[in-house]
């Protein structure tokens, strides 16, 4: 990756995440990252590459096995995070930032101790800063980032029907085949309607604000609903996400960097459309009642590493967390990146913003009414 594009991702200046300031990266030796014993991980599905090479990496240079399991999307990771606070059976799982306050509202949250971790090793903006006070509810350190990257435009480059320059309206092209997950579409249908000056209120309002966000939410549904007919597929989880292109035909979608990534040599292209692509930030967090707490902070560690975050984010097809993980980083993912988002491009970038669990719920009362109409 050239330098211009490393410095593009030390960034996050003038995103909704903010910048600060962080010191020169800790050096960590084998000798001190060694421990020994197992560590029970739960994350996504559907990245090989975690259980063919990070996860021996991990081994490699800790001593620690990881048991790894694979589900498909938060709901479930929180639904099986709920399960497992009474029978046990998780140490680490991996939900994104903005989920952070339902999950420790509901108590499912431990605490890390930061002197066990290596805070100096992350790219400004991604631990600190506002990133880091939503990583601290009630002031504790509950959140530590792993990866983060965006959901976007995945087009086939002969057969989709595109604005110039492209849009998230497209997505509800009748002319279009599309692949959508339910809230993301609602999302996309809600900022698009605001950036045409559509909506009585700001659509990030209704983030806030649970009177306003059932005023735009209806508007956003019935929108959508009217443009249904182009949905060939819904998504959830990665797997789905590229089966909506290479079995049921889609034209355009809005997906994970990983679909387009995977597509890349089929035909399809990734976008970032004019509104901006939504952008997400992945971490770990511990369950209160971790088993395994010392290699919990081994592995969070490790991958804040410049080994660890290239590891963690191109198996991910997405970007690293840690300095220096830029230069070795795959370098089909670099130039994947590299092709899709310009300075102006990541200008716009439109991170998720915190969900409370009220939010959720409600959200996924929407989806559901979507899908069904």
């Amino acid at each position: 990756m050239t330098k211009s594009i490393i410095d593009r991702r030390t960034l996050l200046k003038g995103t909704a995440l903010g910048l600060g300031a962080l010191a020169a990266p800790a050096l960590i030796s084998r000798k001190a990252l060694a421990s020994s014993g197992e560590l029970n991980f739960t994350g996504w599905a559907g990245y090989p590459a975690l259980a063919e090479k990070v996860f021996p990496a991990f081994e490699a240079a800790t001593g620690i096995k990881v048991n790894f399991k694979e589900l498909p999307d938060q709901d479930t990771m929180f639904a099986e995070a709920k399960v497992a606070l009474e029978a046990g059976g998780i140490d680490v799982i991996e939900p994104t930032i903005d989920r952070v306050g339902a999950w420790d509202s509901n108590g499912l949250l431990g605490a890390f101790d930061e002197s066990k971790l290596a805070m100096d090793n992350y790219l400004p903006g991604l631990a600190d800063g506002a990133a880091g006070e939503r990583s601290r509810p009630g002031g504790a350190l509950k959140y530590v980032p792993s990866v983060w990257g965006t959901e976007s435009l995945v087009v086939n480059t002969t057969d989709a029907k595109l604005s110039s320059p492209a849009s998230l309206g497209d997505l509800f092209n009748p002319e279009n085949q599309a692949v959508l997950r339910p809230h993301s579409a609602l999302a996309a249908m809600g900022r698009w309607l605001d950036a045409q000056g559509k909506l009585p209120r700001p659509w990030m309002d209704g983030y806030s604000d649970m009177g306003a966000m059932v005023e735009l939410w209806d508007i956003a549904l019935a929108e959508a609903v009217k443009a249904k007919g182009n949905v060939v597929q819904w998504w959830s989880g990665e797997n789905e996400a590229n089966a909506g292109f290479t079995a049921n035909g889609a034209t355009v979608g809005l997906c994970w960097d990983s679909t387009g990534f995977n597509l890349r040599n089929d035909g399809y292209a990734y976008l970032a459309p004019v509104e901006g692509a939504f952008a997400w930030h992945q971490g770990f967090v511990m369950m209160k009642n971790a088993a395994n707490v010392e290699q919990a902070h081994e592995f969070v560690k490790w991958v804040s590493t410049a080994e660890g975050a290239a590891g963690w984010a191109s198996a991910f097809s997405s970007n690293p967390v840690g300095k220096g993980a830029h230069d070795l980083l795959d370098p089909a993912v670099a130039e994947y990146y590299n092709g899709t988002f310009n300075d102006e491009a990541l200008s716009k970038l439109w991170w998720w913003p915190d969900q409370s669990a009220e939010f959720l719920a409600k959200r996924a009362e929407y989806a559901d009414k979507y899908k069904a109409a």
